[in-house]
């Protein structure tokens, strides 16, 4: 229709704006239109705006008062009678007189004012909306595409083109993806930056293990099992400490399944991150004893301040509560929230010699190693087997081979 405002142009930018639901796109343009009529023809003047968006078209229609012509004051809100009975014969003072506003009445500058407007709303309008979306949804397990990946990002797609950003910081360090491998990450924090909303996601937080346990185990989905703690060094180890409270369900069998095929998912997922499942208890000795498994412990002395931990266990228990790379050990303290150190039986072997004592013939950084791994004498090495100094030291077979022809000439 000539006589329209033909904006279809714009309508059919609008329609790109997958965020904007159809109430709120139109509120909008009405808003927009009533607030440029108001500018145009005083605040005082009566509109209706009518917005047609499937059709790219609206109607305007503005409402006047018929006064006397003597009465006559103001064209935006009044119309005179002897203008009015030209159009329909039968008006009388007093009644309204609806106006069809046409293209006529705007010039080419307003229209264009008028389209960038509406445009720099609707735009407004939908990062404010992906904000709140995304914002209500912090700490929620997502899927999305990945559609680049950058040394020190990876930029995500959900279902609807929303773009998510997955930092280096935030991904598990094996974690590897080319563009259209889908990923699952949760949403760790919304921020508005520049007026655009930045959306972080999180592989590495303990929450996305929680999420992970929720989908895979329908007992900690239904509240059945209880994950009262997670603790974690992304892509080596995971410490989760769950309870239920009926007696007929074993919390670490129900999360472990037959033969681990539970968890067995979540630490694919997790690039083969190790998952101790721990049964909680309000029992702070059995608890720590739990937490350092598989540990066997003689003795445990905790402070009056329930800060510290002194354990105490054979000499050859020590390197399996350290663990490889004093991951265990550091896990327990974390998941319990006590400082835990580890004592060798009192018991002392006056044979043994300490490590320190061969660093003539072992490389210092080997014997950091050893230690780290809870050896720190040379028959605490000596004691362990071959496979599991290797496996939790990281050195190589032949270096093994040789700290062990070392030790061993020393009690020869």
């Amino acid at each position: 229709m000539e006589e329209n405002i033909n904006l279809i142009d714009s309508f059919a930018e609008f329609k790109e704006f997958k965020n904007v639901d159809r109430d709120s796109l139109m509120n909008i343009l009405y808003e927009t239109f009533k607030h440029m009529l108001s500018k145009k023809f005083g605040p005082d003047a009566n509109f209706e705006v009518i917005v047609n968006i499937d059709k790219g078209d609206l109607e305007i229609y503005k409402y006047l008062e018929i006064v006397e012509d003597e009465d006559f004051e103001d064209e935006n809100t009044q119309i005179p009678l002897s203008k009015a009975i030209k159009v329909e014969p039968d008006f009388e003072v007093g009644e309204e007189f609806i106006e069809k506003i046409g293209l006529k009445d705007f010039g080419r500058r307003e229209i264009l004012s008028l389209r960038q407007n509406l445009i720099t709303k609707v735009m407004e309008f939908e990062k404010l909306q992906v904000y709140e979306k995304y914002h209500d949804r912090i700490g929620e397990l997502i899927t999305g595409e990945v559609y680049q990946s950058w040394k020190k990002e990876i930029l995500v797609h959900d279902e609807e083109d929303i773009e998510l950003i997955l930092p280096k910081s935030e991904q598990i360090p094996a974690d590897f993806y080319k563009k259209g491998d889908t990923i699952r990450a949760i949403v760790a924090r919304v921020e508005m930056k520049n007026g655009l909303p930045s959306i972080i996601l999180s592989r590495t937080s303990p929450v996305f293990i929680e999420r992970l346990f929720e989908q895979e185990i329908p007992e900690v989905y239904d509240g059945l099992i209880t994950i009262k703690n997670i603790v974690r060094i992304p892509g080596e180890r995971a410490k989760v400490a769950v309870e239920s409270y009926d007696d007929r369900i074993d919390p670490v069998g129900a999360c472990v399944g037959m033969k681990g095929s539970r968890i067995h998912g979540i630490v694919r997922e997790l690039r083969n991150e190790n998952i101790d499942v721990v049964n909680y208890t309000s029992n702070l000795k059995l608890y720590i004893s739990r937490a350092l498994n598989p540990a066997k412990i003689s003795n445990i002395t905790i402070d009056e301040d329930n800060a510290r931990a002194e354990v105490t266990m054979k000499p050859d228990q020590v390197s399996l509560a350290i663990g490889k790379g004093g991951y265990n050990i550091k896990l327990a303290g974390k998941l319990t929230g006590l400082e835990i150190e580890v004592y060798r039986d009192s018991e002392v072997d006056e044979e043994d010699v300490d490590l320190q004592e061969f660093t003539d013939e072992i490389d210092p950084w080997i014997i950091d190693v050893l230690k780290s791994i809870g050896c720190d004498t040379a028959k605490s090495v000596l004691e362990l087997p071959v496979e599991e100094l290797a496996q939790r030291s990281d050195l190589e077979d032949e270096t093994i081979q040789e700290i062990i022809r070392i030790l061993k000439s020393e009690f020869e």
